[in-house]
């Protein structure tokens, strides 16, 4: 007995996900390796330098300022690199915000005001486990708005790492956790480690947004699929029960 089929219809939409830069696996060692080197100064400079807080007391407190402020003008300054690497998914993420609508960063905030003048990314690398991610999905998208926006720098590169290299950036960054960074134009001592990933990473490819520059109209496509209806349930009429 054949089966009964019906049509389904289905809006297309051209807005569909855009798909990460694929990285071979030994370029993505060789791109870890040259990002630990470059971040271990700041690692360092954590470790001696900047201490956590453990919770102390307001009265314990009190007394540690006076310490403080003594040694405060013993304390090295912080590596030049530290102004040019955001670290952290929602800070990047506000950069990117800023960069796509064409406004630069210090303009907005004054605390950026020791940040170089351009805060548009070479580079933006995120450990994630390659399956969807609602956390880290629109970066993409982002970093192509903003490459738009800013047509005469270099596109920005987005480069996929995965989980297993967490522990080598807690180590080299001294921080207990981290899952995105961005390094910006001209950060000292990065030269290798950009010309790297951008002779290795593709650029950011979004097709519709390519499309929707042309200002060209586009009916809407409606998909038809064949299916097969599956078996109606039987329903038993309640009211010839009841007596």
């Amino acid at each position: 007995m054949d089966k009964k089929k019906k049509l389904v219809f289905q809006l297309d939409t051209s807005y569909s996900a855009i798909s990460w830069p694929q990285v071979l696996p030994n370029d993505q060692d060789t791109i870890l390796e040259l990002l630990c080197n470059l971040l271990s100064p700041l690692g360092y400079y954590r470790s001696q330098y900047i201490h956590a807080s453990k919770g102390n007391r307001a009265k314990k407190r009190k007394l540690k300022e006076l310490s403080d402020k003594e040694t405060k003008n013993l304390t090295p300054p912080a590596p030049a690199l530290k102004s040019y690497v955001d670290i952290g998914l929602s800070c990047v993420t506000q950069s990117l915000q800023r960069l796509a609508s064409g406004v630069e960063a210090n303009s907005v905030r004054d605390d950026l005001s020791d940040r170089p003048a351009s805060r548009f990314y070479s580079a933006i690398f995120v450990v994630r486990s390659g399956q969807p991610n609602a956390l880290s999905n629109h970066l993409p998208q982002m970093v192509a708005v903003a490459c738009r926006s800013h047509a005469s720098q270099p596109p920005t590169r987005l480069v996929e790492l995965p989980r297993a290299c967490e522990g080598r950036l807690y180590e080299s960054l001294g921080i207990p956790r981290v899952s995105c960074i961005a390094v910006c134009v001209d950060a000292p001592n990065s030269t290798s480690l950009i010309d790297f990933t951008r002779e290795h990473v593709p650029m950011v490819k979004v097709p519709w947004l390519q499309e929707a520059s042309c200002a060209e109209y586009r009916g809407t496509k409606i998909n038809t699929i064949a299916t097969v209806m599956g078996a109606k349930k039987k329903i038993k009429d309640v009211d010839s029960k009841v007596k």
